[in-house]
């Protein structure tokens, strides 16, 4: 069997592939593209946490073209990883268990983009002004995430040791 499958998985394929589309279809719904969110909740799904392109496409029903294209914006996300096996040429995309951290703590550098930009916004347009003011509430609403994010991600890595010793 190759790397990525799960093997001796006695699960009910059927039920597999119904999770998979329901959890795909809650992340379309909060924004992620339909491809991407497929592929994801495939991995999650798995027991391995590991598939390749090829089993992902069987798996799903896709083109190897739709599994390159979710992979690489899932990789931009920091949501899976791609691995790739001593001694082969084929890659293995993998989900971590700690991939909802890694893909907020990787926000972070999206938040300052955004803060430099506000800062820009409101200097441009005057503090005083009804937009200067508009960005500015902005600016300092981000800044506030930014500061509990950092909080919320510490809490959590104290709490995911004590849940799974990790």
């Amino acid at each position: 069997m190759p790397k990525g499958t799960d093997e001796g998985a006695a699960r009910d394929s059927e039920v597999v592939s119904r999770f998979v589309e329901q959890f795909a279809a809650q992340l379309v719904e909060a924004g992620m593209p339909r491809m991407p969110a497929r592929i994801f909740a495939a991995l999650l799904a798995s027991d391995s946490g590991a598939l390749t392109s090829a089993e992902l496409g069987e798996q799903l029903q896709v083109s190897p073209a739709a599994v390159s294209g979710a992979v690489r914006y899932l990789t931009q996300q920091h949501m899976v990883s791609r691995e790739r096996e001593p001694g082969s040429r084929r890659d293995l995309f993998r989900v971590h268990s700690n991939q909802w951290y890694e893909a907020l703590a990787n926000r972070d550098g999206i938040l300052k983009r955004w803060e430099n930009a506000l800062n820009d916004g409101v200097a441009s347009l005057g503090a005083d002004t009804p937009a200067g003011r508009r960005m500015a509430e902005t600016l300092a609403f981000f800044e506030f995430v930014e500061l509990e994010l950092h909080g919320m991600l510490e809490r959590w890595r104290v709490h995911r040791a004590s849940l799974f010793g990790k």
